[in-house]
């Protein structure tokens, strides 16, 4: 065992004089050591219950076999960090995350872990770990939220909190109608009630094969989810025994699976940073264009929000993960998964409950998934939009571009009523590198959208978007500004085509008045002097690449 290396031996006599400090029996030092990898905090609704399911974890480890070590890894809840400069550390924690759980696994010899988490750089984060380290791993997502309440309708986050900021703006909703919804939107514990990006990870997670069946959707608080905890921690323990390690299941088979299921679900844009990401520590290589290829051969079955009116509640009563499987089982590849069954396995043992939350092959909400990938004069190296969350009305859009060079500059003018029909709002120096830490848009596109105007403003970005955004809002356009990329020339009224259908983005200006412009740009001081995000963005690769570290 790896552990053996901190614990055997003659030489090893402080070390196990510490551990046996820890209150471990001597009957156990000949046991895996197994870290809990927990994301516990007060401050993420969608951690907050995780609790009772370190405890649950660490019944199962024990009974397993095994020998339970929690330790606790940081995350930041992206909602709460929104629209303001905690955002740029969204991002940036993806890596913090990673480098925690690989220092503390590898400094204290663990032979297995198991990684507690949910939302939404925390799950990429953990997975990203457990590529580099090559142990056996087993990965619990905490759950969705359940819906909110209020006068008998369903709320969500996004819906009804984001975009009502917009409604109240423009006189549709008043003072007293919003502090409602505020207060009803998220009734609990648990990961935002869509589609978003921490549900999206969960489900990707476990289509990946990393969780248990039914991990994914099963919902916060509940005794599924607990069930689902013990049992990982009495798999994992099997897992040490057998040597089934993260790179094992994590191949490049299986992350075709994850795009693919990423796609029929029509889940976050973010999925293009972070499976990338997760795969290049996983030693697979993962091309930005691989997405667009795989969703246009991929029918989008589920219409969950933000694009949909469904629930997460509603995917986890419909047959959950394995029953998208079993829709899906044709266009997959049979992978190992941590359960010790393989994809086709658990397909076939599963059944859709409600045919319209899970649609057939033959009867799609779209003919092609979630996600297309967007390349021409202004975006030279990709970028991403979520087509199955824009109107047909708006899948082709020309029109003049209004530019600005960071969220603040753009929210002021989107709700004072400053944007027209028919502009497209471009935010930019909100790169990886630029902003730096690429934040979520998810205030002006919900803005935009509150307001009335999804189907007559597009919204372009090199930063990102969260998984609750809806619209023709196109993020990730690399090379982004604060590196020279097209995106920084664009100039107040210039013309702009976006064809998702044509998966392409145009600056429509001469090639003579681009290379002006370029021979003029210079790039601007940046936004941040000191501290993490310093080292981040000189660090940071481009979103086409995953904005991984190098």
């Amino acid at each position: 065992m790896i552990s053996d290396r901190a614990k055997k031996g003659v030489e090893r006599t402080p070390n196990r004089a510490l551990l046996y400090a820890t209150g471990i029996a001597r009957s156990q030092m000949d046991k895996p050591f197994i870290g809990v990898a927990t994301g516990f905090n007060d401050l993420i609704p969608g951690h907050i219950g995780m609790r009772e399911l370190e405890r649950a974890i660490e019944k199962g480890i024990n009974a397993g076999g095994g020998v339970s070590f929690l330790f606790g890894i940081p995350g930041v809840c992206d909602g709460i960090a929104m629209g303001h400069r905690g955002m740029k550390y969204s991002l940036p924690s993806r890596e913090l995350i990673a480098d925690s759980v690989e220092s503390v696994a590898e400094a204290h010899a663990l032979d297995g872990l198991v990684l507690l988490t949910n939302c939404d750089k925390i799950t990429p984060g953990m997975l990203m770990a457990a590529g580099r380290l090559d142990i056996p791993a087993v990965v619990v997502t905490a759950g969705p939220m359940l819906s909110g309440r209020y006068r008998m309708k369903r709320l969500s986050l996004v819906r009804d909190t984001f975009e009502a900021v917009g409604r109240y703006h423009a006189g549709q909703i008043d003072e007293e109608e919003l502090t409602r919804l505020e207060m009803e939107a998220c009734p609990g514990p648990g990961a935002c009630q869509g589609l978003y990006t921490a549900n999206t990870m969960a489900c990707v997670t476990e289509t990946l094969g990393m969780s248990l069946e039914g991990c994914a959707t099963a919902l916060a608080g509940m005794a599924k989810k607990k069930r689902i905890a013990y049992l990982s921690g009495e798999r994992i323990a099997e897992l040490v025994k057998e040597q089934l390690t993260a790179r094992k299941v994590m191949t490049r088979a299986a992350f075709e699976n994850a795009i693919r299921i990423d796609m029929a679900l029509g889940g976050s844009t973010n999925t293009a940073l972070h499976i990338p990401a997760i795969a290049y520590d996983a030693g697979v290589e993962l091309p930005l264009q691989l997405f667009d290829q795989i969703s246009r051969e991929t029918p989008h079955i589920t219409n969950l929000r933000p694009g949909g009116d469904h629930f997460m509640e509603d995917l986890e009563y419909a047959g959950g993960i394995p029953a998208v499987l079993a829709v899906l089982k044709e266009k997959l590849n049979d992978c190992p998964t941590v359960t010790g069954n393989s994809i086709f396995q658990i397909a076939e043992e599963a059944e859709v409950t409600d045919k319209e939350i899970i649609r057939s092959l033959d009867n799609p909400y779209h003919l092609e998934g979630g996600i297309a990938v967007l390349k021409g004069s202004l975006a030279p190296d990709g970028s991403v939009v979520k087509q199955s969350a824009v109107s047909e009305k708006t899948r082709r859009f020309e029109g003049t571009a209004r530019v600005f060079d960071s969220e603040e500059e753009a929210m002021q003018v989107i709700t004072g009523d400053g944007i027209a029909p028919g502009e497209v709002v471009v935010i930019r120096y909100e790169g990886p590198k630029g902003g730096p830490g690429m934040r979520e848009m998810l205030a002006p596109t919900s803005a935009i959208v509150g307001m009335g105007l999804s189907n007559s403003v597009a919204l372009l970005t090199d930063g990102r978007f969260s998984g609750g955004t809806r619209g023709p809002c196109i993020g990730h356009i690399s090379p982004e500004a604060a590196e020279g990329g097209p995106i920084a020339i664009v100039k107040d009224g210039d013309r702009i085509l976006i064809d998702i259908p044509s998966r392409k983005l145009e600056l429509l200006i001469t090639e003579e008045e681009k290379a002006r412009r370029l021979a003029a740009w210079s790039p601007p001081e940046p936004k941040i002097k000191k501290g993490y995000l310093v080292r981040y963005a000189k660090l940071v690769s481009s979103a086409a690449a995953g904005a991984v570290l190098r």
